[in-house]
């Protein structure tokens, strides 16, 4: 290796571990699928948590949510935590690090100021000329926007540096029309629409285009450590056009079994569904309900949503490529660890259920993760159970330099390197708040080659599954 490698992590918010080209033909991702048969990928890989800001913080901190203290969305990352991850690690050892797109290692969706650059009624506070640092990474450029049905900032000016450059498009109540607005009448699937917004000034678009300005303008005399963050493909499931209508609904395939079937799960599934958020203020209880439950949906509806589901993951790619381009055009792609993979998937009707939730399935449990670069053995498939948790102590081990914390994943550069390496179990662990959904649980799952068990602590109950017979 002539020199410290570069360190590029892609990641996708709440993508199926199954919605790849090289897992499923009816999924178009011709650039990932290109890392994959350059690279190595894992086909059990997990996530150490089922929701956004908890699994955030693992891949960053290299520890499981209830050591770093997000155990649950709704919870900041402590700044002294974060910046002991691998960003801030391998800025101090030299490396330059940057960070673009969706962070979520702190509260947005709140009525009251926490003083983060994240946050919905504080971010205002950090001017347009902030760019971090933030949590280790020396550069930051947030997306801030998404994944609700009403677009608006909490203040003015816009939060985040891509809404302060999208408002800055069009007069502020034209891309408010455009982002509501649906390009065809829809069919009534839940927070699905073909949105109007040009495809240019979508996030997935500005976020390639930031991360590829960073890596154009970088200081060349240091290695680099990047992670570029898509928001996508969570819900609302609003992609823009062209890549709206690459799917035809028509010949979606549907999930084989959309019974919810509870009587059979454990208890915590029914009281999940069936639960009140437990929050003090109405205005944040109806969001929470609005925002995290699906009703069932038609055979013609889940149709559509999963058309415009491939089509944000089909966009990722697509912009994916933009980045792998930009590499290769300035000599970077030999010496670059390029690393893809998400926080955790999406039921997308399978088991008759929608989004994300306490429910321990593969799923959701399960993660797509590949790695290309210097001295990753090209087209290996690892089968070992492995987790998001192993990137933080991964780059570290690239880098040269060794982890400020007792990290509890385990690097993957002897597994990435054709090694015998194998691994016993890969963890997962969630304190679920009930403001989530009106019940407290503490879940841990272990997942091995064979088996797979969640208990929930409180009450002793839970859930073994052999990994040999159809996953669940």
């Amino acid at each position: 290796m002539p020199s410290r490698p570069n360190i590029l992590l892609i990641t996708s918010d709440q993508q199926r571990a199954d919605c790849f080209g090289f897992e499923n033909p009816h999924v178009r991702t011709p650039h990932i699928d290109g890392l994959a048969r350059e690279g190595t990928r894992f086909s059990a890989c997990i996530t150490p948590n089922l929701v956004c800001q908890p699994a955030r913080a693992s891949i960053l901190t290299g520890l499981l949510p209830l050591t770093h203290g997000v155990w649950d969305n709704g919870i900041d990352l402590d700044p002294h935590v974060g910046e002991r991850g691998f960003a801030g690690t391998l800025a101090r050892a030299g490396y330059r690090t940057a960070f673009v797109g969706k962070a979520h290692f702190a509260t947005k969706a709140t009525f009251r100021p926490t003083g983060t650059p994240e946050c919905r009624s504080s971010g205002a506070r950090y001017g347009p000329e902030w760019v971090g640092p933030y949590m280790g990474f020396e550069h930051v450029e947030l997306a801030v926007l998404g994944h609700f049905d009403n677009p608006c900032p909490v203040e003015r000016p816009p939060v985040g540096h891509y809404e302060r450059w999208l408002y800055s498009r069009a007069p502020e109540e034209e891309v408010e029309r455009l982002y509501r607005a649906s390009l065809r009448p829809g069919v009534g699937a839940t927070q699905t629409w073909h949105s109007a917004l040009p495809v240019e000034w979508h996030s997935s678009s500005w976020i390639a285009e930031r991360a590829i300005h960073w890596l154009e303008g970088r200081d060349r005399s240091r290695p680099f450590c990047m992670w570029v963050s898509f928001p996508d493909p969570h819900q609302p499931f609003d992609c823009p056009a062209p890549w709206s209508f690459l799917y035809d609904p028509k010949s979606v395939p549907l999930p084989g079994d959309r019974r919810r079937d509870l009587e059979r799960r454990p208890w915590w599934y029914k009281a999940t569904l069936e639960g009140t958020p437990r929050l003090a203020d109405p205005g944040m209880r109806e969001l929470r309900a609005k925002v995290s439950r699906i009703p069932d949906q038609s055979d013609e509806q889940l149709a559509h949503m999963t058309a415009n589901y491939y089509g944000m993951i089909s966009l990722i790619d697509h912009n994916v490529g933009r980045i792998l381009e930009a590499l290769e055009a300035h000599g970077l792609a030999q010496n670059t660890l390029v690393v893809f993979t998400t926080d955790h998937g999406e039921m997308l009707g399978n088991h008759g259920l929608y989004l994300k939730g306490p429910w321990p399935l593969e799923d959701l449990l399960r993660v797509g993760l590949i790695a290309r670069g210097p001295g990753v053995k090209r087209g290996q498939v690892i089968a070992e159970p492995v987790s998001t948790l192993d990137l933080a102590p991964s780059f570290c081990d690239y880098a040269g330099v060794s982890a400020v914390a007792d990290l509890q994943g385990k690097t993957l550069r002897s597994m990435l390197e054709g090694g015998s390496e194998t691994r016993a179990a890969a963890w997962s662990e969630w304190h679920v708040h009930p403001a989530r959904c009106g019940v407290e649980l503490k879940l841990r799952t272990v997942r091995t080659r064979r088996y797979k068990c969640t208990i929930e602590l409180a009450s002793g109950t839970g859930c073994p599954a052999s990994m040999r017979r159809a996953p669940a």
